[in-house]
């Protein structure tokens, strides 16, 4: 099964929103971070990745017809080549409000000490991807804002506007649908994964 849709914006920028509203037009089932978790074969195969081993994408993504987030979006380049008739969908959210949310969950998860052993090969996975790869080990506001800027401006340096969407969650239905070609739902745009739901998520899984 060939991805659909491939989501290159980083984690924060309304991913997990974005996940059900693709689930919801017919686009699912859509990857995430959340389908990591109960897959720890797939924590192998993210680490390899990282590590610039060989995968099959066909069998990473078996049953799913889009990805969005960390740590697919890490790799957009090599999905984008892979599914070269996939359509791009890059979520941002404005610098500020974006570095203010990252803070708060991600980076905040990134630099816990005293990881349950259960979760420490999907601790190595992310570390590798997103502390040392993405963020140089530099959780500075000063870095994170820099390369947060620099992963928007090279998507779209590299993706044809005709094949991508160039998102803001808060926009709602139309121009997601307008983009995919299929009708607005009557139902209101999912909003997903609050900073509140993120960290009980952290911290119910620390336990």
């Amino acid at each position: 099964m060939a991805l659909k849709v491939i989501g290159t914006g980083l984690g924060r920028t309304g991913t997990l929103s974005l996940k059900a509203a693709l689930e919801q037009l017919g686009f699912g089932p859509c990857y995430h971070m959340m389908e990591v978790f109960p897959r720890p074969e797939h924590v192998v195969l993210w680490t390899k990745a990282a590590r610039g081993e060989h995968i099959d994408w066909d069998k990473l993504y078996e049953g799913f017809n889009a990805t969005v987030d960390w740590p697919s979006s890490h790799f957009w380049r090599e999905l984008i080549q892979r599914y070269p008739d996939a359509k791009v969908i890059h979520t941002e959210r404005e610098p500020e409000v974006w570095f203010t949310s990252f803070s708060q969950t991600i980076g905040e998860a990134m630099t816990l000490s005293d990881v349950p052993a259960e979760m420490l090969p999907w601790s190595e996975m992310t570390r590798l991807i997103i502390t040392e790869q993405t963020f140089g080990d530099d959780y500075s506001k000063a870095n994170v804002l820099r390369v947060y800027s620099a992963h928007n401006a090279e998507v779209k340096r590299s993706v044809s506007p005709s094949k991508r969407l160039d998102f803001d969650v808060g926009q709602g239905w139309e121009p997601l649908c307008r983009f995919l070609s299929v009708a607005v739902p009557e139902t209101p745009f999912p909003k997903t994964n609050t900073t509140a739901d993120f960290r009980a998520r952290v911290a119910a899984r620390r336990k």
